[in-house]
């Protein structure tokens, strides 16, 4: 401090502070996302998997390799173990019979809507906190959430508050 003017927190600490604090949170409420895995069956891969996928509109192997940052034949060892489970379909995509894309089964969508359930439950550790505070921390992390485009969009309201962060 000087002269009696506090001196400006330095943007790159606080940024590690605040990094350093949502990592512990997330791994000190893993448990909770292991169990909810563990009652489906699922692993994180197998979790990750549902999420790209849809009942409607299938995607192609090659588009779930890019995604998963994996190559072609580990997606296709997880779409297998997958398919194997009735978790999802392979289809022949309508506009060329030669590509094959994948679905999410009906069985599929339920297990991807008791995970989705599961997962996005607050832990007891935020409901802890007061409203105010439970506000504030959502704001605060509206920006950070970017998401592929194949997993479920944010409610409209965090869209447009990222939009205007963005402006």
């Amino acid at each position: 401090m000087l002269s009696g003017v506090p001196r400006r927190p330095d943007k790159r600490i606080l940024a590690a502070e605040a990094w350093r604090g949502l990592f512990d949170f997330i791994i000190a409420t893993a448990d909770h996302r292991n169990q909810v895995l563990a009652q489906l069956g699922l692993t994180p891969n197998d979790s990750r998997a549902l999420g790209s996928l849809e009942r409607a509109s299938g995607r192609t192997m090659s588009a779930l390799a890019k995604e998963w940052r994996c190559d072609a034949s580990t997606a296709t060892w997880i779409v297998d173990r997958l398919e194997k489970r009735g978790l999802v379909e392979r289809r022949a995509a309508p506009t060329d019979r030669r590509v094959t894309l994948v679905v999410l089964s009906p069985g599929g969508l339920k297990t991807k809507a008791q995970l989705t359930r599961g997962i996005y439950k607050a832990p007891p550790e935020l409901l802890a906190l007061e409203t105010g505070e439970l506000a504030a921390l959502r704001d605060a992390v509206a920006p950070l959430a970017t998401r592929p485009e194949s997993v479920p969009a944010a409610p409209p309201q965090a869209r447009e508050r990222r939009r205007r962060a963005a402006d």
